[in-house]
């Protein structure tokens, strides 16, 4: 399918330098929402306990509220509508409950009276728990980036694992942002969608790099920005075909999926637009502003490509018996 002419080159590193203020507009408002707002830990990495009821009408939440208050281990509850009416979650910061108290029985007695419902979830993370599901998330992160920055200095060039790293710190910076903006909840499965985002990112930035070094290497051009904007305009039928159906089916489960994974959805949706953006737009032109060379990379090449036929010519040698 041929969405684009490959017989015209569009001109990306001509924005670049609009996109890029674009881009660091966005990341200092995601880092002025991060330190403002904060990120709204889940009960995964701040603890506490969930309890999830399904009442088979509307939820009285206030009626809720009321009889809760008469039990001191659900002092502090909140109350919050769970996907529908019909559905609630009960959060407690506190998770010090005795071993022989089920907090899920606790609330069925609680709650009686209020109509017809079941407990269907209860969740309980303890604090030192939390702190240590916290820290092994960021420790993850850091070092899935770290990977990242070594793969693609060794399979490409040091330019070109700078301009992939800034472009992943750009789309997790702004994931992040948006995530304190709206106040998700922040837990493990967010924590899957960041990473997520990291490899969905790079391997859009790889595809695009990938292309990039077979022109320098195919194209009579010596202006790396020409050469940009010929590889890129190859990779963006392919670029937008994934893009779009990838974007289609999380937003599918992020409309139909239902609130158990909405913070999920929401993080791939905002990293799936923000990963093919700065594959164009921030990795790229990071290159030039680099000060690529085209010529020393391409006689590079050209000295290994010798030294291989070197090596070669040397070996048929030896096998032949002539050295």
């Amino acid at each position: 399918m041929e969405f684009f002419k490959y017989t015209k080159t569009y001109n990306f590193m001509g924005k670049s330098k609009a996109a890029m203020m674009f881009s660091i507009a966005m990341v200092l408002a995601s880092y002025v929402f991060l330190f403002t707002k904060g990120l709204n830990y889940g009960v995964d990495f701040a603890g506490g306990t969930i309890v999830q009821v399904k009442y088979t009408q509307a939820a009285p939440i206030d009626k809720m509220r009321e009889q809760l208050k008469s039990d001191p281990a659900f002092h502090g509850a909140s109350i919050t509508e769970f996907g529908s009416v019909e559905e609630v979650i009960i959060r407690l910061k506190s998770s010090s409950q005795s071993v022989t108290t089920d907090i899920g029985d606790s609330a069925r007695e609680m709650l009686k009276g209020t109509g017809e419902f079941e407990v269907r979830r209860v969740d309980i993370v303890g604090p030192k728990v939390g702190n240590e599901l916290r820290e092994k998330g960021i420790m993850s992160l850091i070092l899935a980036t770290i990977g990242i920055l070594i793969y693609v200095a060794f399979r490409f060039e040091w330019r070109f694992a700078v301009a992939s790293i800034v472009a992943l710190v750009h789309d997790i910076s702004i994931a992040l942002g948006a995530l304190a903006l709206f106040q998700i909840d922040v837990n493990l499965d967010v924590l899957a969608a960041l990473l997520t985002i990291l490899g969905y990112s790079l391997n859009d930035t790889i595809i695009v790099f990938d292309r990039i070094r077979e022109g320098i290497t195919t194209s009579k051009s010596t202006n790396l920005g020409e050469v940009i904007n010929e590889s890129i305009t190859r990779t963006l039928a392919r670029t937008t075909l994934t893009s779009l159906t990838t974007f289609f089916v999380v937003f599918t489960l992020f409309v139909f999926g239902g609130e158990i994974i909405h913070s999920f959805a929401f993080t791939l949706l905002v990293g799936i637009v923000v990963g093919t953006y700065s594959s164009i737009f921030v990795a790229s032109p990071i290159l030039m502003w680099f000060g690529f060379d085209i010529k020393g990379y391409r006689a590079r090449l050209a000295e290994k490509a010798k030294g291989a036929a070197e090596k070669e010519r040397m070996r048929a040698q030896f096998e032949q018996g002539t050295v």
